[in-house]
């Protein structure tokens, strides 16, 4: 997930601070009943925060609930256990008949980012590649989960060949009727990212390309979250080497906040919605971008994906005969139609 997974986990703070602003009539429609729109399978992401209504009220556009999640330990040799909330979803999951996968990625709570070391300490050690993907294995059977979602990031390009030889691995510690998705960054270079794409599609089911994270406050100036230009940039860089039914293309539910002094946050985008009402400020549609933007009356700069941005997506994964979409998240996106 990203960047996005540190900022949108706490909520998105406030431009000015306070607490945070109760949901706004939209300057685009939440809801859409378009005949011409054909529903594609949809994977929506959830922290174990998330309270259950909100999948409940989604689930009529889900097919999967991918639970964020299971993290690796420092040491690379282990993977946590599944708590209390993630195996709640799980439930509400099946009982709203959706699949649910567990997302395991290297993500550090001590770090507050995704932790490149441990990563390498698995990836480049059989030993804990095979107990990793072990341990993985005997989760989703006592579980009941349907399948894993394997999230590494931060990879370096030396990790390539490691990372498919342990896609390779917890292909054979699932049972048979578990499905593997793999997050991938979306990038026009993929080996210099550390993905080998042929390799990883000869074990995974579906390759989620996190086709968000364009522009945020902490790496670049304002700009699209994801903007179609660059989204159709990176697929077609992704599908020179996978067939385009393997590939789901993952979606912005948020937006960022870019204070004119520097550095911002992250903003759900009824949070947007709410900040430019608040401050007499008017939002701006790109269609071209496929986003929003506003600035307001202190200088600070708002872009944003919502229910609009995310019906471009669809059309757009349609067009390039795409499997289907990936949300992130459940909770700070808007509704789904």
């Amino acid at each position: 997930m990203r960047r996005a997974l540190a900022a949108l986990a706490v909520g998105g703070a406030l431009v000015a601070g306070g607490s945070a602003p109760s949901p706004a009539a939209a300057p685009s429609t939440l809801r859409t009943a378009d005949p011409a729109v054909r529903q594609l399978p949809v994977t929506g992401y959830a922290l174990g925060s998330l309270p259950s209504s909100v999948v409940r009220r989604d689930a009529h556009a889900l097919s999967t609930v991918g639970v964020a999640g299971v993290s690796i330990r420092a040491d690379g040799a282990q993977v946590r256990r599944p708590n209390a909330d993630l195996t709640r979803l799980l439930r509400v999951a099946h009982d709203s008949g959706l699949s649910a996968s567990l997302l395991m990625s290297n993500w550090s709570e001590r770090l507050g980012r995704f932790d490149t070391r441990a990563l390498g300490r698995l990836l480049h050690s059989r030993a804990h590649r095979q107990e990793v993907a072990a341990r993985l294995g005997q989760i989703v059977r006592r579980g009941g989960w349907d399948g894993v979602t394997v999230d590494l990031e931060a990879l370096r390009r030396s990790y390539a060949d490691d990372l498919t030889a342990f896609l390779a691995q917890l292909r054979a510690a699932l049972p048979g009727r578990a499905s593997i998705d793999i997050d991938v960054s979306a990038t026009t270079r993929y080996r210099s990212r550390g993905y080998d794409l042929r390799g990883i599609a000869r074990s995974v089911d579906r390759i989620a390309l996190m086709a968000y994270d364009e522009h945020g406050p902490s790496w670049s100036d304002p700009g699209p979250i994801g903007s179609l230009p660059w989204q159709r940039r990176c697929l077609k860089a992704a599908l020179r080497l996978v067939p385009p039914r393997q590939v789901d293309l993952g979606v912005a539910g948020y937006g960022y906040a870019w204070r004119p002094g520097g550095g911002g946050h992250s903003v759900f985008p009824r949070q947007a919605r709410q900040l430019v009402a608040d401050d007499g400020a008017a939002a701006r549609w790109h269609p071209r971008a496929g986003e929003w933007s506003a600035v307001l009356s202190n200088g600070t700069r708002l872009w944003w994906s919502d229910a609009r941005s995310w019906k471009q997506r669809l059309r757009l994964a349609e067009h390039r005969g795409l499997h289907g979409l990936a949300l992130w998240r459940l909770g700070s996106a808007d509704p789904l139609p």
